[in-house]
Parts: C-alpha cells; sequence; structure tokens
C-alpha cells in the first residue's frame, strides 16, 4: 500500500487507454510532465509546443486526457480545449496555468467543461491522482456508452419479439 500522499505506479496505459496528450509552449514544462507521467503510469503520453499540431494527432489518433496550457501564444489553452471538447466532449480535459485566479478557474471550468484546472508549479501527487482519476472517468464514460447500445439492442430485440407476437395471435 503507497504511503499516504504518493500515487502507486499505474497500468492506465492498457488496452482501454489511447493515452494522453500535453500541450504547453514551455519544453521544460513538457519534459517535467513527461518525465512524471512515464515513471508513475504506463501510459502514452504526446508532447506538443504547438496546439494546432496537438489538434491534428487527437483527430488522428484519439486521446483520453489533454492537459493543455492556459497561455500560450498561437492559441489559448481555453480556445485549444474548446476545440477538443467539440471534436469528443467525452475527453477528459484538465487546464494548466500559471495563473491562480479564481474567476479564470470558474470560467474555464464552465466554458471548456473542465475536469480540472492546476496551478503551477503542480504537485506532483495532486496531478498524478487528477491524471489518474480523470482517465477513469473517461473508461466510465466508454462503459456507459457501451451499456446503453447494448440496452438499445435489447429494447429493439423486445420490440421485434413483440410485434411476431401481435402478428403470431391477430
Amino acid at each position: 500500500m503507497p504511503e499516504t500522499g504518493t500515487v502507486e505506479r499505474s497500468t492506465l496505459g492498457s488496452q482501454e487507454y489511447r493515452g494522453l496528450v500535453v500541450v504547453d509552449d514551455e519544453e521544460i514544462v513538457l519534459t517535467s510532465l513527461r518525465s512524471l507521467i512515464a515513471i508513475a503510469t504506463d501510459c502514452r503520453i504526446d508532447c506538443y509546443t504547438e496546439p494546432k499540431q496537438a489538434l491534428e494527432s487527437i483527430r488522428r489518433n484519439g486521446a483520453d486526457l489533454v492537459i493543455a496550457d492556459y497561455s500560450m501564444p498561437e492559441m489559448d489553452g481555453m480556445e485549444f480545449l474548446s476545440c477538443v471538447r467539440d471534436f469528443d466532449p467525452e475527453i477528459t480535459r484538465v487546464l494548466l496555468t500559471g495563473y491562480a485566479d479564481k474567476d479564470s478557474a470558474i470560467k474555464a471550468i464552465n466554458q471548456v467543461a473542465l475536469f480540472h484546472y492546476v496551478e503551477k508549479p503542480w504537485d506532483n501527487d495532486q496531478l498524478l491522482l487528477i491524471i489518474r482519476n480523470g482517465l477513469e472517468r473517461r473508461l466510465l464514460l466508454k462503459q456507459v456508452r457501451e451499456k446503453i447500445s447494448r440496452l438499445d439492442d435489447a429494447h429493439a430485440e423486445v420490440k421485434e419479439m413483440q410485434m411476431k407476437l401481435l402478428k403470431a395471435f391477430l
């Protein structure tokens, strides 16, 4: 069992997950996050300094969780995460920011349906917990969607049986 405040190595990189995408215009931030996530999880992580490249990768390969910096020159984190939400609303979205302002956090949560808002400098254990919970959220959404689909199929089958019964007795 892990000590209090630590997160044990996760096996979140299994077939169930397509991976994480991190976007920040500072290479040092990407290097830190890539190292942290690689050491603590089995997740695939793709890092980008340019939001447009990250969006193309997400469109091509999908993603389960996206972490984006708030302030980037080409496209800010809010605009980027809004594009991610428009592409796939079930991708878990996390905003990383050096601007710790409560109003901005509330606006971001509401505007792009953020899963979490993380301030720089981040606490590694807290960030890993956010990632783990965000990936679990994504997996649960996928499972719910699959169960709903199975229920819809079963409902259609019951309707078909009802019609056959009605025809048989008429």
